[in-house]
């Protein structure tokens, strides 16, 4: 029988639960979506890797249904292989990053979070509430040999944090139920990968202890950890309030904590000495959030999901159509759609009324999307889709395989590079080597002089102020340049035409050609190349033939990196 239609009025409507208080799966869900979430959510839980067995066992899903799933999300971009190995891609965090530009907090509190960080020189995050959990939206960590290692969309339980009794104290009736069902059926948090479990199931103490600490949160404003997760760690927390209406108090927006270990602060040292800093960096959030304009809206997108016909054309039975469709319906929020209708996910996305429903309400049963009225809004449930892990790749992990795909096209060594501090020197930071008996032995953490490798070259063009001066110019063979003008002059070709071509200055008979890799800014933070011996390439076919295929790399590098640096850090080496 046809679905019935949704009146307009309705189009916001969530599926209710069923007689028994347990929400049964809606009929209109799409099944094959709710799979490749499960895949997606496997994959994360896994640390970003499993194998296509591992994923068969751990989804309960045919072996031929996981090969379509992940068939499928690889046409996305959302995974690659790497023979029977499944890995998340950096591309997926575009899902992640739709919740956290619907959500604006992450932009707008950030650097007040990152300023008390160096101020304090401890770790500040910012958490949301995620039902009876904490899930955090941005973390600024301290480099030290005790660090933390929560990463932005880690899930903590509520009851072990300080930000937790805080959010408890705006929970209801049935909030509180909640948490006490999910207690009882997991005693040890267990399902909470990110912490430590239990050595004991909780009892009713700890229960009495919960609701004893959001009482005093709601008191006084403020929370403390005291070594809840783990011996050791102790953290204060203060609330960040949304501007209410009238002047009247606003609920929690999101809570900021101050994170460190016993061996520089105890808790109650956290409380008399930091927690004043904390909360004057708190009203600056506060005021950020009264001050800021709401977004002006974008242009709106359109017919994001035209491209899944082709794909399912060209691949056939191995692409899951409704699944891609699915997930592209995710993408359409952001700054300015924080809050669509089911009119403006069906435009955006180019599906049909009943397609995009039948996505929102397949969301509403996992999580992913909460409805109020018509409009619709993305929960923090979405960073469960691989944020936690692909927050805290770098950028040669990012590389690495556009690198290996590339030496295979090519069949010539590649290498990714960065620049040292003083400007004088390249590292390698992720290199691969082709197959063959003679070849360019260079591993990674390797240094050469930046002025005399095409590697530096293109990164030192970015930077004009960090050449070397004459004297450090050796003449490594005959062709090295040794004078600033001409290297000068060669710096400008190079920032000019994108690229540099370097012929025997390093060595004789090695050719290397390298082109830039930019951050989302437009800065130059890291250079490709392919090095050879100059019998096997003109200088001419290293425009002609290897230059494209360079820069196509560079620019898929680019495009992940890009996509994975919108909300957090990227490490360049």
């Amino acid at each position: 029988m046809p679905a019935k239609p949704m009146p307009e009025s309705q189009e916001g409507a969530a599926p209710t639960a069923d007689e028994s208080g347990q929400r049964g799966v809606p009929e209109e869900a799409v099944t094959p979506l709710i799979r490749g979430i499960a895949v997606l959510r496997e994959l994360t839980e896994a640390g970003g890797t499993l194998s296509l067995s591992g994923l068969e066992r751990a989804t309960g899903l045919a072996r031929s249904t996981v090969d379509r799933i992940t068939a499928t999300l690889a046409r996305m971009g959302y995974v690659r292989f790497d023979g029977r190995d499944v890995h998340l891609s950096p591309r997926l965090m575009e899902l992640g990053n739709a919740y956290m530009s619907a959500l604006r907090l992450p932009a707008l509190l950030a650097p007040h979070a990152d300023a008390l960080a160096d101020e304090l020189d401890e770790s500040v995050s910012l958490a949301v509430a995620d039902l009876d959990g904490i899930r955090f939206i941005h973390q600024a960590t301290r480099r030290r040999a005790m660090s933390l290692s929560f990463r932005i969309g880690d899930l903590l339980p509520a009851e072990r944090t300080a930000p937790g009794p805080l959010f408890a104290t705006e929970w209801t009736a049935t909030d509180w139920q909640r948490w006490r069902h999910r207690r009882a059926a997991d005693p040890r948090d267990l399902s909470f990968t990110a912490v430590p479990p239990r050595r004991y199931g909780a009892d009713e103490r700890d229960d009495e202890t919960f609701a004893r600490r959001t009482q005093e949160a709601s008191a006084n404003d403020w929370s403390l950890d005291d070594q809840l997760i783990e011996p050791g760690l102790v953290a204060v927390s203060v609330p960040v309030r949304a501007p209410g209406t009238d002047g009247a108090t606003g609920r929690i927006a999101c809570v900021a904590s101050v994170v460190s270990h016993t061996s520089r602060h105890t808790a109650h040292h956290l409380r008399t000495t930091l927690l004043p800093r904390l909360r004057s960096a708190v009203r600056a959030m506060e005021r950020e959030l009264q001050n800021t304009p709401p977004p002006e809206p974008g242009p709106p997108p359109s017919d994001l999901a035209r491209w899944t016909g082709a794909s399912k054309q060209q691949l056939g039975r191995e692409f899951i159509e409704s699944l891609a469709r699915g997930l592209t319906v995710l993408t359409v929020f952001g700054e300015d759609r924080p809050e669509p209708t089911l009119t403006e996910v069906a435009r955006a996305t180019g599906l049909a009324r009943a397609t995009a429903r039948r996505a929102l309400i397949t969301y509403d049963h996992l999580g992913l999307v909460a409805t109020t009225g018509r409009t619709f809004t993305l929960t923090p449930r979405v960073l469960s889709l691989g944020f936690p892990p692909l927050s805290r790749t770098s950028l040669p992990e990012i590389a690495q395989p556009h690198l290996a795909d590339l030496t295979s096209r090519i069949h010539e060594s590649t290498s990714l590079a960065v620049l040292s501090d003083s400007g004088e020197e390249i590292q390698y930071t992720a290199r691969v080597a082709t197959a063959r008996v003679m070849s360019v032995n260079i591993t990674v953490g390797t240094r050469l002089p930046a002025y005399a490798t095409a590697l530096g070259r293109v990164l030192l063009a970015d930077a004009p102020a960090r050449v070397p001066r004459s004297g450090g110019l050796r003449a490594l063979t005959p062709h090295t340049i040794t004078d600033n003008e001409t290297l000068e002059r060669t710096l400008t070709s190079v920032r000019s035409q994108g690229y540099a071509l370097v012929d025997e200055e390093l060595e004789e008979g090695l050719r290397s050609l390298a082109v830039p890799i930019r951050d989302r800014s437009g800065r130059v933070v890291a250079a490709l190349n392919t090095a050879m011996h100059a019998s096997r390439h003109t200088l001419k076919e290293c425009v002609r033939d290897l230059l494209p295929e360079l820069t196509t790399t560079a620019t898929r590098i680019q495009t992940d990196l890009h996509t994975a640096s919108r909300f957090t850090r990227i490490p360049t080496s």
